[in-house]
């Protein structure tokens, strides 16, 4: 299978997801989220899958969001005839991507994450879909939103609290700042950290040697111990839906976005 923003690959009992848009740090948009959600589809009753690998082309895991550094028009991206338009329909769409993020968090597979060089924004939302991630030593993480004026949205930070703590998680969404494999792995966010030329290796051969167990058991642990980690998490979900929608009417959006295409620290208000 093949898209114009990811590939498919089979590796016996392995499928192999991997973002293809290396000229853009395979930069991500709604188009590389419905065909991601469209391969997980299919993959759920594949029964011959007994594990997933997500992985990028090029030098990037994912860079984040598809900023079009061409222009700050946030108003092609969030329409609304008023305030009040924008936030109904920011929260469909925040609403709505929770929805399909499930078809990949919810996998009964195992998926296995190996992310190199960027992995920011929508990239560690991706990641923190995956049951267990693997980084190159050349990987960067961070939740830049609120240098732009918004919030996470597809629910990384309340995944993330279950991996590193309320504190550290707050800590890393209140600054938008970067951290590396190293901190990562201490942390907890990623379980083994590989040298770049080994990560696809190195992830492939976890891979395998979880497809060689009983599948409905692996299956099973997956479920029991997302019933415990998740817990609350639907919930929370909406609550961040609706918190993210308000945003996108703001001034500070605007400013965000513009100084991003100017390269620049916004001056944000509050407002």
């Amino acid at each position: 299978m093949s898209t114009p923003f990811l590939k498919v690959e089979r590796d016996g009992p392995v499928a192999v997801i991997s973002f293809n848009r290396p000229d853009k740090l395979n930069a991500w948009a709604w188009g590389p989220t419905n065909e991601l959600c469209e391969a997980a589809d299919e993959l759920r009753f594949d029964r011959s899958v007994r594990a997933v690998v997500l992985r990028g082309e090029g030098r990037a895991f994912c860079a984040g969001e598809d900023l079009k550094p061409d222009t700050d028009d946030v108003e092609e991206r969030h329409p609304g005839r008023s305030g009040a338009e924008k936030t109904v329909i920011a929260y469909e769409r925040a609403t709505y991507l929770f929805e399909r993020w499930a078809v990949v968090d919810q996998l009964p597979q195992p998926v296995i994450a190996a992310v190199h060089g960027y992995c920011l924004g929508a990239g560690l939302e991706i990641a923190m879909l995956a049951d267990i991630r693997i980084a190159a030593t050349d990987a960067i993480f961070a939740l830049p939103q609120v240098t732009l004026g918004t919030q996470v949205v597809g629910g990384a930070d309340l995944r993330m609290v279950s991996e590193l703590g309320a504190a550290r998680t707050k800590m890393l969404a209140m600054t938008g700042r970067r951290f590396g494999p190293e901190e990562a792995e201490r942390w907890g966010l990623v379980q083994q950290v590989v040298e770049p030329d080994q990560l696809r290796d190195t992830a492939m051969a976890l891979a395998h040697e979880i497809a060689a167990n009983a599948p409905l058991a692996v299956q099973g642990v997956k479920r029991a111990v997302n019933s415990v980690a998740y817990r609350g998490f639907a919930e929370a979900a909406r609550f961040e839906a609706m918190a993210s929608s308000v945003l996108w009417s703001s001034d500070d959006v605007y400013e965000g976005f513009a100084a991003k295409a100017r390269k620049e620290q916004a001056s944000f208000e509050g407002k």
